[in-house]
Order: structure tokens, then C-alpha cells, then sequence
């Protein structure tokens, strides 16, 4: 990352936080060779990790006015849903007070009305049944070490279940390997009408997870994702070929 300065430097309990700038973007690292954010400066709505942007392919089935964002990282999913529909109502939970910080300072963390950021553990929050009902829930929960095993636990997914909609998703960020674990596809499948994934390309694993099964076709969808990457702002086809139910 020799094109890269250190914008800013710190360090909690839980490990290093370091701001990357470059001319164009701008980056959120826990570690050597991490990359937990990427922001392009002058157009912060378009995602720069396609998990993130595989993520948004739930916008092909519905259109949220209530969602809930695990793990906020530097706001990526918050900038792509607010240019998406600024009418979106948000809530962030992030375990680290650093990083909230971070985001808002060097992110450009559309802060209003419509987005709530509550300083709490994911699963603690869940758990406590708290929040209203969602459309769609986003489990994107990393450290440096990678995904944090509770957000494929059961006791998770069935409080995210609960805390979904009669028609809600619940959208988990994992890796490619977890595309071959049966037992994560039959935990989901417990609360779940339907499961789906999309294998990103770039290393990750996206589940949708579904309370209602979805009437999907080819050409129906390809339709739908013309119009979606034309309002998001980047191009969905590639990651819609690698879209499927999971079996």
C-alpha cells in the first residue's frame, strides 16, 4: 500500500485502527493487509469491495424503508442504501466507540434523521428483541482475524429472524468456504423459508436468507438488475451469474 499515507493511527482492546488516504479513496484497516473499508472520496455511494456491492442484490426483491446494519465499518452500506433511497430508515450497531468515530470523522458518515448508530455488541443488541421489526438485516461483522463466528450461530440467526419482517431478509457476509457448510445451511434453514448465495469472485460469501420463499427467474431478475445498477450507480450483472439458491 506504498500509495497510501496514514491519515490517522490508533489502537483499543480489540486492536489496531488505521485510515489509509490516497488520491481517490480512502481506507479503514484493523491490520497489516487489511481492508475492512474502501471509500472512493468523490463518489462514496459506490462501493469498492463487490461483497459489498453482492450485499445490495437483496434491493432486487425488495425496497426497505426500515434495514439494520451489523458492523459499521467506514459506512459503505449506509452511503449505497442512502443514494439508493434517501427515505431509508438505518440503524448501525458497531461494538467499537473508535470506529463509529472514524467513520463520521474521515468517512463522510451521512449522519441525519433517517440513520441511528448504537454503540453495542451485535448479539447483545439482537438478543435484547429491542429494536422494531426490520426489511432487511446486514451481518457484515469482521476483525482483522476474519468473520466473527456469532453471526453464524444459531442463537444469531434466530433473533435476527425474529427481529425481520413477515417478508425480511437477513443478509450475512461470510467466505467462500462457508458455501460448502452444510450444518451454517441447515441452522438457516430452520428459520428460513429460502436461502441463496453469491459466491463474490473476490473471496466472499453472501447469504440471503429469505422468510418468503422468492419467485425468481433468469430473465425476471437480469430485468430487475439493469434497472437496480442504473439507481445504485455500478453494474450488478457479473455478481447476479454467481446469484443462485443455495442446495
Amino acid at each position: 500500500m506504498s500509495e497510501y499515507k496514514i491519515l490517522y493511527e490508533s489502537h483499543d482492546e480489540l486492536g489496531p485502527l488505521i485510515v489509509l488516504d490516497s488520491k481517490t479513496t480512502r481506507t479503514l484497516s484493523f491490520g497489516d493487509n487489511d481492508e475492512q473499508s474502501k471509500l472512493l472520496k468523490l463518489q462514496p455511494h459506490i462501493p469498492q469491495h463487490t461483497y459489498v456491492q453482492a450485499m445490495l442484490l437483496v434491493l432486487l426483491f425488495l425496497n426497505p424503508k426500515r434495514v439494520l446494519i451489523l458492523g459499521l465499518g467506514g459506512g459503505g452500506l449506509i452511503h449505497a442504501l442512502k443514494h439508493f433511497d434517501a427515505g431509508i430508515k438505518m440503524t448501525a450497531v458497531e461494538l467499537r466507540q473508535p470506529v463509529i468515530d472514524i467513520a463520521k470523522r474521515y468517512f463522510q458518515l451521512p449522519v441525519g434523521k433517517k440513520l441511528a448508530i448504537e454503540h453495542s455488541d451485535a448479539a447483545i443488541f439482537l438478543a435484547s428483541g429491542q429494536h422494531k421489526k426490520v426489511d432487511v438485516i446486514f451481518a457484515d461483522i469482521y476483525s482483522a482475524q476474519g468473520v466473527d463466528q456469532n453471526q453464524l450461530s444459531d442463537p444469531f440467526i434466530a433473533d435476527a429472524a425474529a427481529m425481520l419482517k413477515a417478508e425480511g431478509v437477513l443478509v450475512l457476509n461470510c467466505w467462500k468456504e462457508h458455501s460448502q457448510d452444510r450444518e451454517l445451511r441447515a441452522r438457516l434453514k430452520q428459520h428460513f423459508a429460502q436461502v441463496s448465495g453469491c459466491l463474490t469472485g473476490a473471496g466472499n460469501w453472501v447469504i440471503f436468507a429469505t422468510k418468503r420463499d422468492q419467485q425468481m427467474t433468469h430473465s425476471g431478475l437480469k430485468s430487475k438488475a439493469q434497472q437496480l445498477s442504473q439507481q445504485l450507480d455500478f453494474p450488478l450483472e457479473k455478481l447476479l451469474t454467481r446469484f443462485d439458491v443455495w442446495d
